[in-house]
């Protein structure tokens, strides 16, 4: 770590950017040593228990040193980065903590169809596009090509590491490549714009084959021995691990500790949901609802809503030191979204307050900064009630774990074609399974299958949204 002691220089330190961390990993420096920012500027992307976040720099000025590489987790309150705000250029001498790109790294491209971001809600492309770094102009071609020819044997001597232009590759495929073990500047890249793919690090990481040995001349006089079966489709390393932190570790400390604190108790319902998917495709078709995102999901959100205005003693929490029962009088609406960096639950504030076009626009929202990882802490505090729905995997229902601090959580299976008495014939009609865990100590069975059962009777009957409301 570089200490700085002129006057002129200031120390940027890691903040607590949630309620009471310790620590947060670097995962990008979107600056080098001898740039320019100014205030506001966001100088470097960090991970921590709850999400990634972006950090802005307080101050106009010089970078004059990145004190620790990309990868490195610091404790709040360490010193990340040194700027001269004397209006002075940085020392030739000063050397980056971590190697800057030779090459602009490009912008992601939107990925194309629907994507389950969220747990059973998937998100249509879009044009969002990520902030691209400050880098030394050179072409990315030639590099590229460099690396194939010194793969292919075609005779190049390796350049040496310094010279080499660093990979272009996303932060999760870097860091599967230290994971595995892999130089990415060995890698040869097949993504679009020379970008290197998982699928590029995992054929790199695989050792080479060994030439098939040539056929024997002379005539085989013992019984072949019986052939092979298949290599199987795994990767050939027989273990990979990967270090649990940030989001991954605070969700296993949150499930473990949730699991065994709140008695968990969980019922089941299967529903037939035909009229439901009906309305999602008349909405699709109202003015009201142009140019928004209308889908099963919204309805089942609409309806846990009504359901718990008619039952509000489910929308409670459980205060062990003041041995309480806290009930709400709002409804921050929780919503499980399945990310890279683990699984996350941010929430819809004063969702209860909400008409049905404005609960669109916000799952909408949701699903949109999910996707691009930039779900804030505040956005995950709160929550009173979630909903996850693991239907989009194909599964027909579980058995969820409460979020600490709430009483239920309603977990939503795939919505299938299946033959269903209706009007006292067999016909094929849409039906789900839903699932409702609940906290036993302030939720008895009653209350809990009350809010279970309010919820399929609007789901088959979507006209008590308007009834009910």
């Amino acid at each position: 770590m570089t200490t700085m002691t002129d006057a002129s220089v200031r120390e940027f330190k890691m903040p607590d950017v949630g309620e009471g961390l310790t620590e947060a990993e670097i995962l990008k420096w979107y600056v080098q040593p001898g740039d320019t920012v100014t205030d506001g500027q966001v100088v470097c992307e960090v991970e921590t228990a709850k999400a990634a976040v972006e950090l802005p720099i307080p101050y106009d000025g010089v970078v004059r040193a990145l004190h620790f590489p990309e990868g490195t987790t610091v404790d709040v309150g360490t010193s990340i980065i040194a700027i001269d705000v004397s209006g002075g250029s940085a020392p030739a001498a000063e050397e980056p903590a971590a190697p800057a790109p030779a090459v602009e790294e490009p912008a992601e491209e939107a990925p194309q169809g629907r994507q389950p971001v969220l747990v059973g809600y998937g998100v249509a492309a879009s044009s969002t596009k990520r902030r691209p770094r400050k880098t030394a102009p050179a072409a990315q071609e030639p590099a590229a090509a460099a690396v194939q020819a010194e793969l292919n044997g075609h005779g190049h001597a390796p350049a040496p590491l310094e010279d080499r232009p660093r990979p272009l590759a996303k932060p999760p495929v870097r860091k599967l490549a230290k994971d595995l073990g892999v130089d990415l500047t060995t890698v040869v890249p097949t993504g679009p714009d020379g970008i290197i793919t998982r699928e590029d690090v995992h054929k790199a990481a695989a050792p080479q084959q060994a030439p098939a040995p040539e056929a024997p001349t002379a005539p085989v006089t013992q019984p072949a021995p019986a052939p092979a079966a298949p290599a199987a489709s795994y990767d050939t390393a027989r273990e990979t691990r990967i270090p649990v932190k940030g989001v991954r570790k605070a969700t296993a400390a949150a499930m473990v500790g949730s699991a065994f604190t709140a008695p968990h108790v969980t019922e089941f319902v299967t529903v037939d949901v035909t009229r439901t998917m009906k309305l999602v495709e008349e909405l699709k078709q109202d003015k009201e609802f142009a140019g928004r995102r209308v889908n099963p999901l919204l309805l089942i959100a609409k309806a846990l809503l009504l359901a718990i205005r008619r039952n509000p003693d489910i929308n409670a929490s459980w205060d062990e030191a003041a041995q309480e029962i806290v009930v709400k009088h709002y409804v921050n609406l929780g919503i499980a979204a399945a990310t890279p960096r683990g699984l996350i639950v941010p929430n819809i504030k004063d969702a209860h307050a909400k008409t049905l076009p404005e609960l669109a626009d916000a799952l909408s929202d949701l699903v949109a900064t999910a996707r691009e990882g930039k779900t804030s802490p505040a956005a995950m505090q709160g929550g009173t009630v979630t909903i996850t729905n693991v239907g989009v995997f194909g599964v027909d229902t579980g058995t969820p774990i409460l979020n600490p601090g709430e009483s239920a959580i309603l977990a939503v299976g795939a919505i299938k074609l299946q033959p269903w008495v209706h009007k006292g014939k067999v016909k094929p009609r849409q039906v789900t399974t839903l699932a409702l865990s609940f906290d036993h100590r302030l939720v008895d069975g009653e209350l809990g299958s009350k809010v279970l059962a309010d919820v399929a009777a609007i789901l088959e009957q979507p006209k008590r949204l308007m009834t009910w409301a």
